[in-house]
């Protein structure tokens, strides 16, 4: 069962970030039932009991990078019985939106498979189950000096059992050069740890930027990337959010290099195609929006895949980084395939947006 999501696929971005979050989420929404506080340990024992990062809390289940677009999102995801909240990737400069619309619904039979990814997809307004998405922003940000006040503000009303997790990622800029593209994250990573948050996530999967070459398909690239935001973080727990691995041999490369650097692998992010309309017209409008990333039930194969793998090549490796499942979790049933094949962490974005009860639904399955 689909509800209303908390954020509104027919309102702008500008709109949802002034007016929402939306549904169960809304501050004026009153559900007695969904509205007990996290830590009131809701469906679980007394005390958070699982481990994050050094950190306790009720469940390992939460909201990925993405719609949780400022504090008022994930504060109300706190009060909803999430307990791992991302807030949306920051950049260390304002950085405005792709166009309405932002969100649409695709039409997939089945997975979303490579293959099929090769193609056109049909999107349109009509949110059905089993839904699947496509999400094209562009990575947007506020300035600085609001979303450092922002994060501050929701690590000021958390309660016990809950972490918020800061997600951040560099900006490409014309002329810049390596050592300034890679200074950039730093820059960031420096503003974030400033708000007090205990955990980060950096974005190497965008693909909503207007390029096909992810960074964590470069792992030289995001090597040197990862150190540099490390050297500058410390001890604070960094997660990098990956992509799809098409190449097993680049995969078994990377995770060797990555993960003697960072302490916790996200996957997946989306699988990119191109988005068009019934008309097989570009159905998001504006330069470098043919393709967008696919979301939703038709890529949880591919995340369950990535952390079979991941978790192959961490025992392989003797890593003890934490693995995050992401893609396609929308009840329960979905989250324990995720720590069934290995995850630490199951983490939704698309899922958590149509069904506020989701964490709740999960921590009684828990016990």
């Amino acid at each position: 069962m689909l509800f209303e999501p908390f954020y509104d696929p027919e309102k702008s971005y500008e709109e949802n970030l002034k007016e929402g979050p939306f549904g169960v989420f809304a501050p004026t929404f009153v559900d007695d039932e969904v509205g007990v506080p996290s830590s009131a340990g809701v469906g679980t024992d007394s005390k958070p009991k699982y481990n994050f990062f050094g950190f306790k809390v009720f469940s390992p289940f939460g909201i990925a990078a993405g719609p949780l677009i400022n504090g008022k999102f994930a504060q109300a995801a706190l009060d909803k019985g999430f307990d791992i909240v991302v807030y949306k990737t920051v950049r260390n400069g304002k950085y405005l939106s792709h166009p309405f619309p932002n969100v649409l619904s695709v039409k997939i039979d089945g997975d979303l498979t490579l293959e099929k990814a090769k193609g056109k997809l049909v999107a349109d307004n009509n949110f059905q189950e089993p839904l699947s998405i496509t999400n094209s922003f562009g990575v947007p940000s506020a300035d600085p000096e609001f979303w450092q006040k922002d994060i501050a503000q929701v690590l000021k009303n958390m309660k016990n059992g809950q972490i918020l997790v800061g997600a951040f990622q560099g900006t490409k800029k014309a002329g810049q050069s390596a050592p300034e593209y890679i200074d950039d994250f730093r820059k960031t990573s420096k503003m974030l740890k400033e708000t007090g948050v205990k955990v980060m996530e950096v974005n190497f999967s965008c693909p909503n930027e207007g390029t096909n070459k992810l960074l964590c398909y470069d792992t030289a690239r995001s090597l040197e990337v990862a150190k540099a935001i490390k050297e500058e973080i410390g001890s604070i727990p960094l997660i990098i959010k990956i992509g799809y691995f098409e190449d097993e041999n680049a995969l078994q490369n990377f995770v060797e290099k990555i993960g003697a650097v960072v302490n916790g692998i996200s996957a997946i992010n989306t699988i990119s195609a191109e988005i068009v309309d019934k008309n097989g017209k570009q159905a998001l409008p504006g330069e470098g929006r043919e393709r967008s990333g696919v979301c939703g039930s038709a890529i949880k194969w591919a995340g369950l895949d990535m952390v079979k793998r991941l978790k192959k090549y961490r025992e392989k490796f003797g890593y003890s980084f934490t693995i995050i499942g992401v893609g396609g979790v929308f009840t329960p049933k979905d989250f324990f395939e995720y720590r069934k094949v290995g995850a630490d962490v199951v983490m939704s974005a698309t899922g958590a947006m149509w069904n506020p009860y989701l964490a709740k639904e999960i921590k009684e399955r828990l016990g």
